[in-house]
């Protein structure tokens, strides 16, 4: 079982170092490496899926005998993953215009 701070910390920290990597990678491509830009989304993509990876398994016990509570940092955990989700999809975007 998933002790649930443990967890959340691992959510927020991975989900953390993912959107810095987005934003890193757009000022990348800002100055025109698209190419840094493009490995640095790679990265973050890595660091999302640990962030999601994690959040799966807390959704799956809950789901069964292991009920969570609902804690301010459980969704602070979640606000910081869905952000960087969309820190994510747009500089992908924004990147495809520098590029252009």
């Amino acid at each position: 079982m998933v002790e649930l701070e443990e967890a959340v910390m691992e959510i927020i920290v991975n989900a953390g170092q993912s959107r810095s990597l987005c934003f890193e990678a757009l000022q990348a491509a800002r100055k025109g490496d698209i190419n840094k830009a493009k490995s640095l989304l790679q990265e973050a993509d890595g660091f999302a899926r640990q962030a999601h990876h994690m959040q799966t398994k807390l959704i799956e016990q809950d789901a069964g005998e292991a009920r969570q509570p609902m804690t301010l940092i459980m969704v602070h955990a979640q606000d910081h993953l869905m952000t960087s989700l969309l820190a994510r999809e747009l500089s992908e975007e924004i990147i495809h215009l520098y590029q252009r």
